[in-house]
């Protein structure tokens, strides 16, 4: 365990940026690549869609926005089944900014912690660049989340927080990973053994903190000198880091290098120079005009991350508030014989406790572990169609005032497929820089606000504290 200042010691603070000059030197807009939902908890009045059909994203980038978001949740599939979205995404983003008349740059958002398909999304999307006729100099690796207690420093990428200090990741819970697992917290090694010494380390640029703070043209220099896309790792361990990197990318990309960016969630916030928003307020978090109108006294909170951080954070709000909770046994969900019945028992219950207030609908039971990745994803699937099931039969007897999904696939399951959402606005952070409220556009719950909440942020009262905000 390490403190910020012994991370940082020696090194300068940096030259602030303006946001504002950053988006006034934009050029492209960013289609992002989100493989779970809580990437946009860092942005704030950005277009989002769950499905990726031409015309979904020509609606999403026909509103002007400078990034739009793409919830491919492809942390949930399979590599193969990951490739085919990321093609599919690629292919039909180029097609709908041909329509549109704009100009697209790409970003495969994924997680703080660094799991999900590295090399294989960026990979993908770096292929289809190439056989447009885009060469692809480097991919930007800036994994760096600080609102969330990610940063990377020297190369090596922490987790943790200014007041317990910081441990390197490769030593978290999130490098036990049963699917995405890995063992090196310096990024470059991370890149090799990623990639099975296919690119080794001492082939990885590194954009060291101080030359990010100090030397604006060094970083520059160093951008415009790769090519066959080299990875790049950049140090961050606050907002300006992110907009110091913004900035000096343009200047590369003007004088004609090409990236594909593989960044945690605020990168894109700095990249298009927004002002990180506040919280939203109560009358922010308000259902629509046009929500449906309901007998329900209270929200809907779907829990499906297992991380310990969740199950802090679920315990906190039943002692705080006593709200009542349905479990869903995942044993009996992963047996056919019973998992209909339970899936039914399970959303009369909850639609039930909505007529009263707020409900958890939480994942519970002995653990299932598969035999191996494979195996462990497929199950992952099964228990989260219930969960989609489930949502799905809630909403048709009783649509709640708000719905919080805690879990990162889970957000995306609920949304696409419970909620059939397809369209959503991103109208801003429910907590400083963390957890997300989208407002659908479309589907049974429209206007009904949808908080996006990772299993891996906030502290033991951040679902507290939401829930405060939703019911006052």
């Amino acid at each position: 365990m390490k403190t910020l200042d012994e991370l940082t010691a020696g090194i300068p603070a940096g030259p602030a940026v303006d946001p504002a000059q950053v988006s006034a030197a934009l050029t492209r807009a960013l289609v992002v690549l989100d493989d779970d939902p809580t990437g946009t908890q860092s942005v704030a009045d950005l277009p989002v869609v769950t499905g990726w059909a031409v015309e979904d994203l020509e609606w999403a980038l026909a509103t002007g926005a400078s990034a739009v978001y793409v919830m491919t949740n492809s942390r949930s599939l399979d590599p193969a089944e990951a490739a085919r979205v990321n093609t599919e995404v690629v292919t039909n983003a180029l097609a709908a900014a041909n329509s549109v008349g704009r100009e697209i740059a790409f970003v495969s958002r994924s997680d703080s912690t660094l799991r999900g398909h590295f090399p294989l999304e960026p990979d993908t999307i770096a292929n289809l660049l190439e056989d447009a006729g885009t060469k692809v100099d480097g991919v930007i690796l800036s994994p760096a989340f600080p609102d969330a207690g990610r940063i990377t420093v020297h190369g090596t990428h922490y987790a943790g927080n200014a007041q317990t200090g910081f441990v390197s990741v490769g030593d978290t819970e999130f490098a036990a990973d049963k699917t995405f697992g890995y063992r090196a917290s310096y990024l470059p090694e991370w890149v090799e053994e990623k990639t099975a010494g296919v690119t080794r380390a001492q082939d990885v640029v590194v954009i060291d903190l101080e030359m990010l703070r100090t030397d604006e043209d060094a970083v520059v220099d160093r951008l415009t000198s790769v090519h066959n896309r080299t990875p790049i790792a950049v140090d961050c361990v606050e907002e300006n880091d992110l907009l110091l990197l913004a900035r000096a990318l343009q200047r590369a990309e003007a004088a004609g290098a090409n990236f594909v960016y593989r960044v945690g969630p605020p990168f894109v916030r700095a990249r298009i120079g927004q002002v990180p928003h506040a919280p939203l307020t109560p009358e922010q978090a308000r259902p629509a005009d046009f929500a449906p109108a309901s007998d329900a006294a209270g929200g809907l909170i779907v829990v499906g991350s297992h991380v310990g951080l969740t199950g802090r954070q679920v315990d906190a709000l039943r002692e705080a508030t006593g709200t009542p909770e349905v479990v869903i046994d995942v044993p009996t969900v992963l047996d056919p014989d019973r998992r209909d019945a339970h899936v039914e028992q399970v959303a009369e219950q909850a639609a039930a406790a909505l007529r009263e207030g707020n409900v958890v609908v939480r994942r519970g039971g002995a653990f299932v572990a598969g035999r191996d990745a494979e195996e462990s994803l497929e199950f992952a699937r099964r228990v989260s169609a219930a969960v989609v099931e489930i949502a799905q039969r809630i909403v048709a007897a009783r649509c709640p005032r708000f719905v919080i999904a805690k879990g990162g696939i889970t957000s995306s399951d609920v949304a696409s497929r419970g909620l059939g959402m397809r369209r959503a606005l991103v109208r801003g952070p429910m907590l400083p820089g963390i957890v997300s409220l989208w407002e659908p556009q479309d589907g049974p719950a429209a206007g009904v606000p949808y908080i996006v909440f990772a299993g891996n942020v906030g502290d033991e009262s951040s679902l507290t504290a939401v829930v405060s905000t939703l019911n006052a």
